[in-house]
């Protein structure tokens, strides 16, 4: 048994070892203590060092500690990879500065966690960039605002490549972007920020060729050339060069950068030219090569023209050109670390048109208040036992075990999130507590086979084996139908739609591993084994009900599109009421302060004050202790918030600093983008089921998920919004998002019971056939409901703010698709084929299988 399952046995130890240790460590490390850990020759002459960077840093000499290191080993000209960290690479560089610059920049991010919180639970470093103003001179208002919104953009991109960063990006006025980052702080380097700004304006240009700079005062520079001087070459020197001012061409003419490794296994950057770029840089390398055949002609067959690449004014590198060149990319050579390439790539990826200037940089503190932190906390452990005991109730030893498994996902989910740089919010966390409660679901569908496998009179071990096999395709098409969701979230969308989709992915791989693999293996092990002779299993009904589920169709349908269309007058009579201030912005108000309040305080003397949305956070300018509150409201309402905060808190003397407009952090872009990709996952839904099973099935999938949907929204809309006044924010996006996986999940379980009983029933009409799978599966259909609900309701009843919102939405989307795969879906299957057996036979995967049939083949 060990040898059969070898393989499962080696795949689980090293994946779950390679996401334990993705995790550690659990939190950020003092800087200064991690670097006297990791110093493995001379600690002590180190330790010494740094103490003495400590003391420049307490004595105002230096910002911090780490640039304190940095500079005291510029001035000695210490190389501190050598000296002390001889077992970390730093790449071939003979420059210290530029090694001790990638020594430190690497220590420093091995000192963070790797799973990094959200600016709710954490806090992080805001700052704010505005447009160049000589950039930007000549425009009106309207080409300043698109100037603007392309930027917030780009600078979207460059941060949060796969949407699970978690960062805050909006418009302050019509010509500053404020930028917050989770999990980053400048105690330690300041200049974490810098790459940002960079326009990332990319230019080839003609290297003059036929003199070199010599450095003797009053040289004479040749007429529309500057003197640039080179990137550090592989001996550690630098050479200048005179270049001409004109580009021959820009950045325009790259389709696509992305990092590489050349022959010597050193970092470079590979780009691919447009159509119109190929031709662009042929005409320009058939130029450069005519000066080459000059200079051959009075130095020799050695000389070349060069071709100067420069990239925000830096030249970083200069090759030679030969002949015309009519290839479909270049590449970048320069002294790159590995990580410094991608972040380039990301940069060239995404150029701004327009320069950017740092104006404002500070730390934020939490926009959270420790009680709602702890309420969120204690309601995530009170779902996730709630899940648990729910399981062990009804399946006993096999619900510990899928407990086990439970405990296993997590830690997948959460390794595998820590290798994508992921961002953990709160409403993060309320999202992996629902993934738990949804993952029961592979565990119950496998138990329930197995119970119909021993009521049938099989062995444990017989009906673990028969009732897997008969689980696994429908767990497989299930979760391949959530994949291929993902596959367009992930493809189609961007920022937080994008990073829905990635982690969603995440937890459906991460389920499928923990169930099929490793929680079968366990349990075969403890089964074949003897370990375990009995699985108690209770019933939620001690018989199938034999309900006529597709009589109320018709009546479930009606009623449940009324609630759409009452929904959907909802969002038009309330218009951008409903939205909230990360999708229609608003005021910031800065306040100076005498005593610190609570931002729990805070938001409930809002509530209480009828304000509407808030979000407080306290923000210290970096270098200073200057500290003061900023609160985002809705338009229109920061003098009444300031006036109730003044009467509320007469201790704090609240004065008003300011107000200022603030756009929204989800534009328009991003909720049409959300909308575009739902409808072209119905549509791959559609397609796939109609392949997997018949193409009414399809039909049925995609009519009950749109309307698991439209439902979700409506009842917010009607109940959420109107009478508790919950607001649509970013996370309702991705709460209704997962509902249609969540739906599809459900559906794809009814609908392989209907194809099994096409096979098996081979009197039964076509209504008999739908009926009777629905009422096998209803049991399982309620069972996987009630361990999501379970979850969700903790979520609501415990927590606060934006997670009780997330829960409500959650609440809502699972009754709803419970309620479509029990009476829309299947309903909708019959109808499409006019209740017609004969017309779903015509597909070959439902035709049903005689027993006269097989016998005749084994006979032959």
């Amino acid at each position: 048994m060990i040898k059969r399952n070898l393989w499962k046995i080696i795949i689980s130890l090293a994946v779950v070892i390679f996401c334990t240790t993705s995790l550690v460590p659990l939190k950020d490390r003092d800087f200064i203590d991690f670097v006297k850990v990791e110093a493995h020759a001379k600690q002590a002459e180190f330790n010494a060092l740094v103490n003495e960077a400590v003391t420049r840093k307490n004595s105002g000499q230096a910002r911090t500690a780490y640039l304190a290191i940095k500079d005291i080993a510029k001035e000695r000209k210490i190389d501190l990879q050598a000296q002390y960290f001889p077992g970390i690479n730093v790449g071939q560089s003979k420059n210290s500065d530029t090694k001790n610059d990638i020594l430190l920049k690497h220590l420093l991010k091995e000192s963070k966690s790797k799973l990094q919180l959200g600016l709710d639970l954490k806090g992080g470093v805001a700052f704010t960039l505005e447009l160049d103003p000589v950039a930007t001179a000549d425009l009106d208002s309207y080409a300043r605002s698109e100037k603007l919104k392309k930027a917030q953009e780009i600078i979207e991109s460059r941060i949060n490549a796969f949407g699970v960063t978690e960062p805050i990006i909006r418009a302050v006025g019509n010509n500053r972007l404020e930028v917050q980052l989770p999990g980053v702080n400048t105690k330690d380097d300041p200049g974490v920020v810098d790459s940002l700004q960079k326009p990332a304006m990319l230019e080839f240009r003609l290297v003059y060729p036929f003199a070199r700079p010599t450095g003797q005062p009053g040289e004479e520079i040749p007429p529309g050339y500057e003197k640039l001087t080179s990137a550090e070459t592989d001996s550690g020197h630098t050479e200048e060069l005179f270049v001409q001012r004109r580009p021959m061409a820009d950045g325009k003419i790259i389709k696509r950068a992305y990092a590489t490794l050349d022959q010597y296994n050193n970092p470079q950057i590979n780009m691919d030219f447009t159509d119109e770029g190929r031709v662009k840089f042929a005409q320009i390398t058939r130029e450069v090569a005519g000066y080459t055949a000059q200079l051959q002609a009075q130095q020799g067959p050695q000389a070349r023209a060069q071709l100067a690449i420069v990239l925000d004014g830096k030249l970083q590198s200069y090759p030679g050109v030969e002949k015309e060149i009519d290839g479909g990319g270049a590449v970048i050579n320069g002294r790159f670390t590995a990580m410094e390439a991608q972040n380039l790539s990301a940069v060239l990826n995404n150029p701004l048109d327009v320069p950017m200037h740092v104006k404002e940089q500070y730390e934020i503190g939490p926009s959270l208040a420790e009680d709602a932190v702890s309420s969120g906390l204690i309601a995530s452990v009170i779902g996730s036992a709630l899940v648990a005991a729910f399981m062990i109730l009804f399946y006993s030893s096999g619900g510990f075990l899928a407990v086990i498994m439970l405990a296993i996902n997590v830690v997948i989910i959460f390794g595998v999130m820590a290798n994508f740089n992921a961002t953990l919010t709160l409403p993060g966390l309320a999202g992996i507590v629902l993934t738990i409660g949804m993952a029961v679901d592979a565990n119950i569908l496998i138990f329930e086979r197995m119970r119909e496998e021993l009521h049938a009179g099989k062995s444990l071990s017989t009906a673990n084996q028969t009732g897997f096999v008969k689980a696994l395709w429908t767990i497989l098409d299930a979760h391949f139908v959530q994949l291929l969701i993902c596959a367009v979230m992930i493809g189609l969308g961007t920022g937080p739609i994008k990073g829905f989709g990635v982690t969603l992915a995440i937890g459906v791989c991460s389920t499928l591993f923990s169930v099929l693999i490793t929680g079968h293996m366990l349990l075969e092990f403890l089964v074949d084994g003897g370990i375990l002779k009995k699985i108690t299993m209770r019933h939620l009904l001690r018989h199938a009900p034999h309900w006529d589920f597709v009589k109320w169709g018709w009546k479930a349908l009606i009623a449940s599109w009324i609630i759409v269309v009452i929904g959907i007058a909802g969002i038009i009579y309330t218009g951008n009421a409903i939205y909230g201030i990360d999708f229609a912005g608003g005021d910031s108000v800065s306040l100076k302060f005498d005593k610190k309040i609570d931002t729990g305080a805070i938001r409930s003397a809002s509530a209480s004050a009828g304000i509407g949305e808030i979000m407080p956070a306290y923000v210290k300018d970096i270098g200073s202790d200057n500290e003061i509150l900023r609160i985002d409201s809705v338009y229109g309402k920061a003098p009444a918030l300031v006036s109730a905060l003044q009467a509320k808190f007469p201790e704090a003397k609240f004065q008003s600093l300011g107000v200022s407009s603030v756009g929204p952090s989800i534009g328009n872009e991003i909720l049409w983008n959300a909308i575009y990709a739902v409808a072209i996952a119905m549509l791959v839904t559609l397609l796939y089921i109609a392949f997997r099973f018949e193409f009414g099935f399809g039909v049925g999938a995609m009519i009950s998920s749109l309307h698991d949907i439209l439902m979700t929204i409506g009842v917010f809309v009607i109940i959420g919004h109107g009478i508790l006044g919950f607001q649509f924010t970013a996370p309702m996006v991705a709460g209704i998002l997962a509902i249609a996986g969540y739906s599809i999940n459900e559906t794809v379980v009814v609908f392989d019971r209907i194809r099994e009983e096409l096979r098996t029933n081979l009197t039964g009409s076509l209504k008999e056939i739908v009926n009777t799978a629905i009422n096998k599966v209803f049991a399982r259909t309620i069972m996987t409901s009630t361990s999501t609900l379970l979850a969700a309701a903790a979520l609501f009843a415990f927590g606060s703010g934006v997670l009780k919102e997330i829960a409500f939405t959650f609440l809502i989307g699972i009754i709803t698709s419970t309620f479509s795969a029990i009476f829309i879906s299947s309903q909708v299957f019959y109808w499409y084929h006019k209740g017609d057996r004969k017309r779903v036979e015509k597909h070959q995967d439902v035709k049903p299988t005689y027993e006269w049939t097989g016998a005749s083949k084994a006979s032959e």
